[in-house]
């Protein structure tokens, strides 16, 4: 039986988490200036479930990130961090041009190494 425990951690200079790095870096990234260093975060065959749809590899990925910080110019500061059943789940603040702004949303990442292999968001 796995049990949940959400605490907040240690945070770094950018008054950010301490995060795995790949993580750090997908709540770090600015668009459109990092695009390319968000896309690197993720493994070649990694798969980001958001708002219902899929998306897969870093071309993918790039472009839903870059149409979503278009679209909703949001941001999202990370409010605590658990593992579970082998994944990180980070819940956060979003805030941003959509319906509901601020909400807290949970940011499940599966790691490979030190890329994201997986990223669901709910």
């Amino acid at each position: 039986m796995a049990v949940e425990l959400y605490v907040p951690v240690t945070r770094r200079r950018s008054n950010l988490m301490r995060l795995p790095d790949p993580i750090q870096t997908y709540f770090e990234a600015q668009s459109p200036q990092n695009k390319d260093t968000l896309a690197a975060a993720f493994t070649p065959d990694a798969v980001v479930r958001d708002e219902g749809n899929i998306h897969r590899g870093p071309d993918d990925i790039r472009r839903w990130w870059r149409e979503a910080k278009q679209k909703y110019r949001h941001h999202a500061e990370p409010l605590d961090v658990a593992e579970a059943a082998g994944k990180t789940v980070v819940r956060a603040r979003v805030s941003g041009d959509f319906p509901g702004s601020p909400a807290i949303l949970s940011f499940t990442f599966r790691l490979a190494g030190d890329r994201i292999a997986e990223l669901e968001i709910g």
